[in-house]
């Protein structure tokens, strides 16, 4: 077992130093839940718990509650996904925490109740295979319909209904890789429900053609040039051709404008690198043509052939309102959650908006 599990040892030094923590982490850090920083160091950290949880019970080990009780949480659930019995027993991959109050004091009015937290991808777990089955099903826009998915959108409506929470801001999503393809599906079905949830989306993948059309010999100009015309032909199908179409989507960036997911991205992860191309892209034609952009940003050319076959598909990609967290730094692997806790990490935060 390498010391990654050990939050003695990678969790949040910064925020422990503050108070000295000693032997019992959960009595010395304070947390100011106004504080962005906080806010991304604890979901980033329970997120991460959600990691070591599995690789505990694969390990015989018992590493992850730290990673959740330094910050005066409880698990309450975990939730599971059923694989064949050859291949194991079930395997973790999301854990539903409540934030219980330090010597039961009250919460605090911007502290949440509780936290959803999904995991990503394990590799080096001996039933990887099925989170990279998942990984595929991104690409193809069809994870929506397995198990894990839908298993997280029915967990989170009940923990919305039940009589202790008393509004959206009590309930918190965070992910991390696939598991921020999964908080980013139950926070888009909420919205349209009208729920809005606070979310935390960490290195959330969207495979897009710009990696690709970053290496191309083109100038920055002629760059800009080919995104603008792509921007124009969507626009113009969606007002003819595809009409339909581009109304039901605008009608459905109305719906989801007023939540605002937290999408922490780096510029060298190629796994997330579509998020700051797409965002990036609504800005810059958003300058040139500004009736076109945010019209164009509601569709994409996959769901459009859909659309042509009479069938109906959204692009988790395309969101109306975001904050923008990126990452420049040139160190590091650019995939690792560990670098939004780290205690040096500069960043950039652009809030997009639909209106």
């Amino acid at each position: 077992m390498g010391s990654g599990n050990d939050f003695a040892v990678s969790g949040p030094m910064h925020m422990m130093a503050r108070s000295g923590v000693g032997s019992s982490p959960a009595t010395t850090i304070e947390i100011d839940w106004d504080n962005e920083e906080h806010r991304r160091c604890i979901t980033s950290c329970l997120v991460k718990g959600t990691y070591v949880l599995q690789s505990d019970q694969t390990r015989g080990e018992a590493l992850a509650p730290a990673w959740w009780e330094s910050f005066h949480f409880i698990l309450l659930e975990a939730l599971e996904c059923k694989i064949p019995n050859f291949l194991g027993p079930n395997r973790l991959f999301s854990a539903i925490f409540e934030y219980v109050p330090p010597y039961g004091g009250r919460r605090h009015k911007s502290a949440p109740r509780y936290i959803v937290a999904f995991r990503g991808t394990m590799l080096k777990d001996p039933t990887a295979v099925r989170d990279i089955c998942l990984d595929a099903s991104i690409v193809l826009n069809q994870h929506h319909r397995f198990s894990r998915f839908r298993k997280a959108r029915e967990r989170v409506e009940e923990l919305i209904a039940n009589g202790s929470v008393t509004g959206s801001s009590d309930v918190w999503l965070a992910g991390h890789s696939l598991g921020a393809s999964i908080a980013l599906d139950v926070g888009r079905d909420m919205a349209r429900k009208g729920c809005y949830l606070p979310t935390f989306l960490f290195n959330p993948p969207h495979v897009s053609l710009a990696p690709a059309v970053d290496v191309l010999p083109m100038t920055d100009v002629a760059k800009e040039h080919l995104s603008a015309t792509s921007c124009v032909v969507k626009y113009v199908l969606g007002k003819t051709v595809l009409r339909s179409h581009g109304e039901r989507m605008e009608a459905l960036f109305e719906k989801l404008s007023p939540w605002k997911p937290n999408l922490y991205v780096h510029e060298r992860d190629v796994i997330c690198k579509g998020f700051i191309d797409y965002f990036n892209q609504r800005k810059q034609v958003q300058k040139r043509f500004p009736g076109v952009a945010m019209s164009a940003t509601t569709l994409s050319y996959r769901d459009m052939c859909y659309s042509v076959s009479g069938k109906h598909s959204e692009r988790a990609h395309l969101l109306p309102s975001a904050w923008l967290h990126k990452n420049s730094s040139s160190h590091g692997n650019a995939h690792e959650l560990q670098q939004w806790w780290h205690p040096k990490l500069t960043f950039n935060s652009e809030l997009y908006s639909w209106h």
